[in-house]
């Protein structure tokens, strides 16, 4: 990849990883309309460091004290609401691992296809907008429990589709749930340090299994951009929706929908 490819995928990267409206169905479109080269598997790596780092320093506070409550409880000094929250996110992730570990090598040999993330990213785009109308978000995230918190991990699961959007699944049923859109969004924020960590080291290790030549101009502008832009993202994602719906990015995900349905012809 050029310079001017490392940076436009390294912003599509950090800007799609945490809006609801799908990452996967952003990156193919240099392919499609560019014929661009895909990634590769080092980028990817880059890419996954730098929202990983982008999600840790935004909510540092919050995470340092999950951690310390968490790390109270697993001792036996009491169980307080951050220690369980902490708890459900590690329960909220099964889902999605257990899910990828028996069905990403079919995913990646049978849906990665623009037809299927064309389809995804308007049916889910739907979704969200059914949820963001019809539920009651009054639920903030002290009001967390086991069950939602499964319910919003397996919800993760589908985001292995690709199209589907790992936010936006999990924003969505979060919704479905009663939360409010702030909370919905920052516990989907929070779920998605585990499966970035998992994700990233899984495709970490298969590079370092593999001969693939490195460009480390290109991982470290890779990492450096995407963590910026990823981490802008996350702070005007979460002042916007605290005044307006999710409506906007619904309809962007339509329009990006047809526009990939066009590609398909």
């Amino acid at each position: 990849m050029d310079l001017i490819q490392v940076v436009i995928l390294a912003l599509i990267q950090g800007i799609t990883e945490f809006l609801p409206i799908s990452s996967s169905a952003h990156l193919i479109l240099p392919k499609e309309i560019l014929g661009w080269p895909d990634q590769g598997l080092a980028f990817d790596v880059a890419v996954h460091v730098g929202t990983l780092a982008a999600v840790v320093i935004y909510f540092r506070t919050e995470i340092i004290r999950l951690i310390s409550s968490w790390s109270l409880s697993v001792v036996g000094r009491g169980v307080d609401d951050d220690a369980r929250i902490a708890w459900y996110i590690i329960a909220a992730t099964i889902p999605a691992a257990l899910f990828g570990l028996l069905f990403d090598d079919f995913i990646e040999a049978n849906l990665r296809s623009t037809a299927v993330i064309a389809a995804t990213t308007i049916i889910f785009g739907l979704l969200l907008a059914v949820a963001d109308r019809v539920s009651g978000t009054t639920k903030n995230l002290v009001e967390l429990t086991l069950i939602t918190a499964l319910i919003i991990g397996a919800a993760q699961a589908l985001a292995l589709i690709p199209g589907t959007s790992r936010s936006g699944i999990t924003i969505t049923a979060a919704l479905f749930l009663g939360f409010t859109r702030t909370d919905a969004a920052k516990f989907s924020f929070l779920l998605s340090i585990p499966i970035i960590v998992l994700s990233g080291g899984y495709k970490g290790l298969q590079l370092i299994l593999s001969d693939t030549a490195v460009d480390w101009l290109a991982i470290g502008l890779g990492v450096v951009i995407s963590a910026v832009s990823a981490y802008l993202c996350i702070h005007y994602f979460l002042s916007f929706i605290q005044k307006l719906s999710m409506m906007p990015f619904v309809i962007y995900r339509l329009l990006l929908g047809v526009m990939l349905i066009f590609f398909t012809l």
